[in-house]
């Protein structure tokens, strides 16, 4: 069995407010990458991780890794042997640990079905798995995990990724927020509420790490019709009306960072 874990992006964060359990109240927008890292998974005797890729070093434990904990969070018969390979950048905003579950979710619905309450079973890895394993666009509510439905005008989207490579955690991030209400997301269409929406983790993210700066600099420059960061960052977007343009700006952006082309789902 083969899956793509795809990259996710906030298209909007709001950050309402801190709430009494020490997480944070939030209004986002969800939008999913047509690429990131790849999963394999054979039948073997006992279930199994390997992890390979540029990325591989970041992942202190495999064992530890969210991937085995999805596998042991659902029932799917003998045993899996998957090989992660993991191309997208570690504690860079793209839900890359929710995406590798998310995809690990999908594979045992093709092979097994899902239980009743995955979606519980799923939340209880991290806030994004829920929204990682249908990877769709859509508005995420509490602590992400309420799905609201949206008219997606976006898919089909050029997109660009661009990270400093420069690790960022998110609670740092999250802790560094000036606790403001900035107001609620916007009403409309996916493309409406890209526009008008913002990310609230943005000022905090850039006081911890400026080079963000810099990055959203450079795609500002590239003619792209949004630019943000992504969820706690380091990682930004762009968004362009053309793979051409898309291109081009992936072109331009220094060697030195991490770059991932490709479209919105």
């Amino acid at each position: 069995m083969r899956e793509t874990a795809y990259a996710k992006i906030n298209l909007a964060l709001h950050v309402r407010r801190r709430r009494d359990d020490g997480y944070h109240e939030l209004e986002t927008l969800f939008a999913f990458v047509d690429a990131g890292d790849e999963l394999v998974a054979r039948a073997a005797e006992a279930d199994s991780l390997t992890v390979t890729g540029e990325f591989a070093g970041g992942l202190d434990n495999p064992f530890d890794n969210i991937v085995a904990k999805a596998l042991s969070a659902l029932p799917h018969g003998g045993g899996l042997a998957i090989t992660l390979e993991k191309n997208l950048p570690v504690a860079a905003g793209l839900g890359g640990g929710s995406a590798d579950a998310g995809a690990v979710f999908r594979m045992i619905c093709d092979s097994h079905g899902l239980p009743d309450d995955w979606r519980d079973r799923a939340a209880k890895l991290g806030a994004d798995v829920p929204a990682c394993v249908d990877s769709t666009t859509h508005v995420g509510r509490g602590t992400g995990t309420e799905r609201e439905e949206v008219v997606d005008d976006l898919a089909g989207t050029p997109v660009l990724l661009v990270n400093p490579r420069v690790p960022l955690s998110t609670g740092p991030v999250f802790k560094a927020w000036d606790g403001k209400d900035r107001g609620p997301l916007p009403i409309g269409s996916a493309r409406e509420i890209a526009l008008a929406g913002r990310n609230d983790l943005r000022a905090p993210a850039i006081s911890l790490c400026p080079v963000i700066a810099d990055v959203l600099e450079a795609l500002e420059a590239t003619g792209a019709w949004k630019a943000e960061m992504s969820g706690s960052g380091a990682t930004c977007f762009a968004l362009y009306d053309s793979e051409a343009a898309r291109d081009a700006a992936a072109a331009a952006m220094p060697e030195q960072w991490w770059t991932m082309a490709g479209k919105l789902r």
